[in-house]
Order: structure tokens, then sequence, then C-alpha cells
């Protein structure tokens, strides 16, 4: 009696074990068939399994989302490879129709999908969504309604009501990594909480200091931004629009009319710096409504410590680095030098 039911159990396990190998290879066939390939080519949805979530869950978030169409199966083959206790937590770019062994597979690995944007220092908000829409990560319409709107936290003043953007210069240059899908806005949000991180108390406190808004220091970084173009330029160049600025005489910024234009221009003419706008620092005294870009590290570090220098005036040669004057009259000189 006992071999009876020895040899009875033997068989279910071996017919169990078969049919289990049977809808394997009978859902690899339909997987690998035409119509599911024409699934695979659809656009991939994205699937987040959280941390705690068991094989079920995470199976029925799939086939909810429309990426698999048998739980079952994929139980099965999850506990076939032994990775029933190896899946991930992560946000997940898959395509309907994606083999089931592809699927595990990521899901092991953990290869999450995560979009990844390099903001260049010194890029304006204009600019940024361009490149955003570039890569195909989100649309610079709604990038710049964002940037239009973005509450910047208690760190910085209100921005200026003519000021183009709210968010210019608080969309901190720096390389990001984000969920595919982010929405524009929430992008944007990743840039100023990084801004946020990379201002320490060190550095608000020497702007304090200094009885510099943290605001102003950002309008000021980001002129030094657009016109230095040598790292050992920008305390001098800091230096040069602080002394203006103590001494009641106008920036005079090129950077101001080229952001005014939308393009950075090479020779700026005499009516171009008549342009009527709050951004012109050669009609207007004081600083721009806003930053004219988003700034570095670097130029904020400069504006915080200044070359201590008496320069009054600057204009850059064909390479690039620029050179400093005191008085007028020398600064004509330099211009001469430079062109010839």
């Amino acid at each position: 009696m006992q071999q009876y039911m020895y040899l009875f159990r033997k068989k279910i396990v071996i017919a169990t074990i078969a049919a289990m190998l049977f809808m394997v290879i009978f859902y690899s066939f339909v997987i690998n068939s035409p119509e599911v390939a024409s699934l695979a080519a659809q656009k991939p949805v994205l699937i987040t399994v959280r941390q705690g979530m068991g094989l079920q869950e995470i199976g029925d978030r799939l086939y909810q989302q429309g990426v698999i169409g048998n739980v079952t199966v994929f139980r099965m083959m999850a506990k076939l490879k032994g990775l029933e206790n190896s899946l991930q937590a992560g946000d997940y770019a898959i395509a309907p129709g994606t083999n089931i062994t592809r699927i595990l597979e990521m899901l092991a690995k953990g290869e999450t999908a995560y979009q990844q944007l390099t903001v260049p220092e010194g890029y304006t908000i204009d600019q940024i969504a361009d490149l955003l829409e570039e890569k195909h990560l989100g649309l610079a319409s709604r990038f710049k309604a964002s940037a239009q709107k973005t509450k910047l936290g208690n760190s910085v003043l209100p921005s200026d009501p003519a000021a183009k953007y709210v968010a210019e210069g608080y969309a901190f240059p720096n390389t990001y990594r984000f969920s595919s899908g982010t929405a524009e806005e929430q992008i944007l949000a990743l840039m100023v909480k990084e801004f946020d991180k990379q201002i320490t108390s060190e550095l608000r406190d020497r702007a304090q200091a200094m009885g510099l808004p943290m605001r102003d220091v950002i309008i000021l970084a980001s002129l030094v931004e657009k016109e230095a173009r040598l790292p050992e330029d920008r305390p001098v160049i800091a230096a040069v629009f602080m002394n203006r600025l103590r001494l009641g005489m106008p920036l005079q910024s090129c950077a101001t009319i080229q952001y005014i234009l939308g393009y950075p221009k090479p020779e700026l003419s005499v009516q171009d710096t008549m342009l009527p706008s709050p951004y012109n620092t050669y009609k207007n005294m004081g600083l721009p409504p806003g930053p004219i870009a988003n700034p570095g590290l670097a130029s904020i570090k400069a504006v915080l410590y200044p070359a201590q220098t008496d320069y009054l005036y600057f204009v850059a040669d064909k390479q690039g680095a620029h050179h400093f004057s005191k008085t007028y009259e020398e600064h004509l000189m330099m211009i001469e030098q430079v062109r010839n």
C-alpha cells in the first residue's frame, strides 16, 4: 500500500512538472509570435516596483499595465529560475509583449528606467528647455511655463515682476538622472533642489556677512558666468561689477544685451545697447531684474570671494582672456590692443 502511494505521488509530481514545463514552452512560443513581437515595438510602460512587493503583486501589476498576458506563467518562470526573491524595487520601462525571461532579468538586475540630462554651466532656461526637447525628455513649452511659476523656497527673495523667469538662475547646472516619463515641472524641481543643496550654510553666511541678498549674488554670478571664459578671470570680473555698483556706475554687461536678443551675438552694435528692456545694463542702473543664466558654483564663489582690485573695465581678446583697466582711457587703449 505504501509503495502504491509513493508511486502515485511520484506520478503526480512528474505530471505537475510536465504541466509546468508545457506551459512555459507553450508561452515561450506564444511570446515569440509575430503578434506579440509587434506588441514589443510599442512604447514602453513605466512600471513601479515598490520595496516589499511580493512576486504575485509584481505579476499583477505587470498584467494590469498590459506588459504580460499571464501572471501564473510569470510566477512559474520566476520560481524555475530561482528569482522569486531577487526582484528589485525601482521604476522600469517595459514594452508590452517583452519576453518574460527578459522582464525577470531586468527586475533581478535592477535595470531601472532612468533618463540622463546634463545641464552645462551658464545655460539659460530657454536653452535647458530646448535641450530637454532635443533629447525627447519633455516639451520646451511646458518647461518654460514651469520656470515662470516655480516656487524657490525661503532661501531666495521673491523675484522681480519684470524677471523673465522666476526659476532663472536657480536651475543648478549638473547631470541629472530621473525616471522616464518624469514631468517637466518635476525635472525643474530637481534642479532647484540641487541649487538649494549646493548653496551651503557657509556660502549663505558669507553672503549675509557681505550684506548681499542671495538673489543679488545669483544675478551677479550669472553675469560672471556669461562673461568669463577662463577660471582665473571669474573673481576679477566679479570685482569689476561690484566696484561699478559701489560707485553708482552702470554695469554695461554685453551678456545682458545678448540675453535680451536671445542669442550670443559676437559683436554688439550701438543700437543693440539701446534696446528697451529692464535687462539692459547699458541704459539702466543697478542689477537687472533677475539672473540672465544659471551659474555654476565657481561663478557663485567668485561673487562671494571677489578679487581685491580697483578695476572698473574689462575686454576680452580673441582667445577669450580678459584684460582689465582702472580708467576709461586705459580701457580704450586695451580695446585697440586686443583688436590688433
